[in-house]
C-alpha cells in the first residue's frame, strides 16, 4: 500500500511540477484537450515501475507512445475525480470515488475508459448513486479489482449483472445494486449470492420479485382456474348453441341449432317468412358466413322416436348430390324445432315461369321435364327411402342455365314409387296445359284430370297452352307427352309405366325436338 500511496503522490506531484496552475481550475475536458505528457514522462514512469512493479501500468512500459499518452491522461482524470469525490486530502490519498445526484458528471467519468484501465490502486470505494445512469452494467469500474465497496443504487441500469466478474473481486464486501432495472439472474443458489444479503438487490430486478411471484401464484391458483372454467363454459355454449362461431375444423357443418336458425332469420320474423301451410313454414335465412338459405320448419310435434327417424332421414338427404336436386346444407333436430336447411335459389319456380312470356317453346319445356325425370330416377335408384313433393310450384329453376331443381323433400315419410309416378304425370300435364287443379275444391286433382281426359285425344287444342305455338309435328310430340302423363295418373298403379319407360320416352321426345329445331 505504501508504494501505491507513493505513486499517487508521484503523479500529483508530477502534474503539479510539469503542468500550469490552471490544471486544478480548468475542467477535466479542457485539460484533456490541452495538456500533453512532459518530455521525461516516460522515464519517470519507468523509474516508478522499478520501485513498484505491481503498479497497473507497469506491464505497458515498453508499449507505444499511445499508451504513455493514456497513462498521462489517466493522471489528469484521477486528479479531477479525486477532488470531485470530496476526498479530504488528494495530495496524499485517493481512496474513494463518490458521485451522488450528478448525472452528467457521473456519465462523463464513466466514459473515460483509459482512466478505469489504469485505476489507482488506492481506490477502495466506488459510489455512483442516484445519477439516472442508463444502459448496461458499467463493467469498466470492475478494472478497480481492489475495491471493497461498489454502490450503483438508484440508477436505471438494465441488462444482466456480470456475476462472474463481480465474483472475481476478492476484497468486495459491500455491494448495492438496488433500485435499478436489471434483468433477473438465476443466482439465488450461487456462491455470489451468499456473500451479500437481499438488501443489496432491493427492487433491482436481479432477484425474483416476491410480490410479483405472489401475484403469479394468485393467478395460477385462483384466476387461471376461473378463466379455464369460463373458457370451457363459453366453448361448451358455442358447441351447443352457436357452433357456427367455431372454426370449420371444430364443427359439423350440417348440424344447425335453434339459435343458429333464429339468428339467420332475425328470430323467425315475418320479413323472412316466404310461405306457410298447416305443416311447414318456409323462411329465407342468411347464415353467419353470408350463405343464403331456405329453412323449412316443420310444425308437427313428434315423439323422440319420430325425431330419431327424422335425423336418420336428414342424414340421407344431406348426402344427395345431383344437378336436378336442391342442395341440402343440413338440419336442426332439437326438442324445440325440426327443420331442413337447403340452398337458396333466386330463380323462379316452374309455375311462375309457365305464366311468363319466356316459356313459349315446347323444347324448353321438354328440357325442364327431362331434368325432373333425371332427378326422380336418381332418388328412386340411389335413395329409395326419400320422397319429395313434385309440383310446378315446388320445382325451381336455377339462375344460370334454368336447370330444374326438385326442392321439397318430405323427410320422414318414406318413398312410394307409385305416388312419385302419379305426381310426375300430373306435373307433365301441367307443363303442357299451363292449367292447375283448384286446390280449394274437394278432390281437385281428380276433377282436373277428368277435364283433360274429356278433351283427349280429339280436342287437345282446347287444353294445350296456346303460348307454345306448335306445328303439326310438334303437336304429335305433345300428344305423346299428354298420353304419358295420363298413363302415369291412371289407377290402379299396375297400369302406370315404369320410370325407365318414362325416361326413355321423354329423352326421345327431347332429342326429336332438338332435331326439329
Amino acid at each position: 500500500m505504501a508504494s501505491s500511496v507513493f505513486f499517487f503522490i508521484f503523479f500529483l506531484t508530477l502534474s503539479s511540477s510539469y503542468l500550469p496552475l490552471s490544471v486544478f481550475s480548468a475542467t477535466v475536458v479542457e485539460d484533456l484537450a490541452n495538456l500533453s505528457p512532459p518530455p521525461d514522462f516516460n522515464t519517470t514512469i519507468t523509474n516508478n515501475c522499478l520501485r513498484d512493479p505491481l503498479l497497473r501500468y507497469c506491464n505497458n512500459t515498453s508499449s507505444s507512445p499511445l499508451d504513455i499518452v493514456e497513462i498521462f491522461r489517466s493522471t489528469i482524470v484521477a486528479s479531477h475525480l479525486c477532488n470531485e469525490s470530496k476526498n479530504p486530502n488528494c495530495v496524499e490519498s485517493f481512496p474513494r470515488i463518490r458521485i451522488h445526484g450528478r448525472p452528467k458528471t457521473a456519465a462523463l467519468y464513466l466514459s473515460f475508459d483509459f482512466f478505469w484501465k489504469y485505476c489507482p490502486l488506492t481506490v477502495v470505494d466506488i459510489e455512483l448513486v442516484n445519477n439516472s445512469l442508463k444502459n448496461g452494467f458499467p463493467t469498466n469500474v470492475l478494472s478497480c479489482a481492489q475495491i471493497r465497496t461498489l454502490d450503483l443504487s438508484y440508477n436505471q441500469f438494465s441488462g444482466f449483472v456480470p456475476v462472474q466478474d463481480l465474483s472475481g473481486l476478492p476484497n468486495l464486501t459491500h455491494l448495492n445494486l438496488s433500485y435499478n432495472r436489471f434483468s433477473e439472474n438465476k443466482i439465488s443458489d450461487s456462491e455470489f449470492f451468499k456473500r451479500f444479503n437481499a438488501s443489496s438487490f432491493i427492487q433491482s430486478g436481479v432477484l425474483p420479485n416476491v410480490k410479483r411471484y405472489k401475484l403469479k401464484i394468485l393467478v395460477l391458483l385462483i384466476v387461471f382456474p376461473i378463466m379455464v372454467i369460463l373458457l370451457c363454459f363459453c366453448f361448451g355454449w358455442l358447441c351447443i348453441k352457436r357452433p357456427d362461431y367455431l372454426p370449420r375444423t371444430c364443427r359439423r357443418s350440417h348440424k344447425f341449432t335453434f339459435a343458429m336458425l333464429e339468428a339467420a332469420t332475425d328470430e323467425f320474423s315475418d320479413q323472412h317468412l316466404v310461405s306457410t301451410s298447416n305443416t311447414v313454414d318456409i323462411y329465407k335465412g342468411t347464415l353467419r358466413d353470408g350463405t343464403e338459405t331456405k329453412i323449412e320448419v316443420y310444425k308437427e310435434k313428434v315423439s323422440s322416436e319420430k325425431r330419431r327417424e327424422f335425423a336418420e332421414e336428414c342424414e340421407a338427404v344431406f348426402k344427395l348430390r345431383h344437378k336436378n336436386l336442391l342442395r341440402v346444407l343440413g338440419w336442426c333436430n332439437s326438442r324445440n324445432m325440426r327443420a331442413l336447411v337447403t340452398e337458396w335459389i333466386q330463380g323462379e319456380n316452374v309455375e311462375t315461369w309457365l305464366s311468363s312470356s319466356s316459356a313459349l317453346s315446347w323444347r324448353r319445356r321438354l328440357r325442364v321435364v327431362l331434368g325432373v325425370v333425371e332427378g326422380i330416377c336418381y332418388l328412386s335408384d340411389q335413395w329409395p327411402e326419400i320422397t319429395f313433393d313434385l309440383t310446378t310450384s315446388s320445382v325451381l329453376l336455377s339462375d344460370d342455365n334454368q336447370d330444374p331443381l326438385i326442392s321439397h323433400f318430405k323427410v320422414g315419410d318414406g318413398n312410394n314409387l307409385s305416388t312419385n309416378i302419379f305426381n310426375f304425370g300430373l306435373f307433365l300435364v301441367e307443363m303442357i296445359t299451363n292449367l292447375r287443379p283448384d286446390m280449394e275444391q274437394e278432390d281437385s286433382e281428380r276433377r282436373y284430370l277428368e277435364y283433360i281426359r274429356v278433351h283427349y285425344p280429339d280436342n287437345l287444342e282446347r287444353v294445350i297452352d296456346e303460348k307454345m305455338k306448335i306445328d303439326e309435328r310438334t303437336f304429335d310430340q305433345v300428344k305423346q307427352a299428354i298420353t304419358l302423363g295420363l298413363m302415369c295418373t291412371d289407377k290402379p298403379p299396375l297400369k302406370q309405366p315404369s320410370l325407365t319407360q318414362i325416361y326413355d320416352l321423354v329423352s326421345s321426345l327431347y332429342e326429336s325436338s332438338l332435331r326439329h329445331h
